[in-house]
């Protein structure tokens, strides 16, 4: 299952519990669809760029909430239920392209010689003609300013 993110901007004014309800909602129609939450982040009232205007008025801050779930590419379809909800200001799903999860996560040969591969491939692309064979900082006396 890939893993997706949904943010999601509340109105200012909703209160923690209710914002609890509605994240509690995504949350168990994810595990409905056999998915699982993995992540969730309050980022509190934000300001945002420009006004969004609903049937109570023009929003200028808005509570932004991430969740973080793994569910099937199905489930991002079933989300359209979020678009009655009178307590969003807008809502968002990204998907993590380069994700690794499952059993190509657990491997352990992963990343275990990584370090010195690296080394031996930086200190081999060193050159000796890299290198300028006139730098040195001996010159420094040619610079001198005459104090008087």
């Amino acid at each position: 299952m890939p893993l997706y993110d949904i943010m999601l901007m509340l109105k200012p004014m909703v209160t923690r519990e209710s914002a609890a309800e509605l994240v509690a909602r995504v949350a168990r129609r994810a595990y409905q669809r056999n998915g699982v939450v993995t992540d969730l982040k309050s980022f509190g009232k934000v300001h945002l760029g420009y006004g969004i205007r609903k049937l109570d008025g023009r929003h200028f801050q808005g509570q932004l909430m991430q969740m973080t779930m793994m569910v099937p590419p199905s489930f991002t379809k079933e989300l359209h239920y979020l678009n009655k909800e009178d307590r969003l200001l807008r809502w968002l799903v990204v998907k993590h392209r380069e994700a690794v999860y499952g059993l190509e996560f657990i491997n352990e040969d992963d990343g275990k010689y990584e370090f010195n591969s690296f080394r031996r491939h930086s200190i081999s692309s060193i050159k000796d003609e890299d290198v300028d064979e006139y730098d040195d900082d001996d010159d420094d006396d040619e610079y001198e300013v005459d104090q008087k």
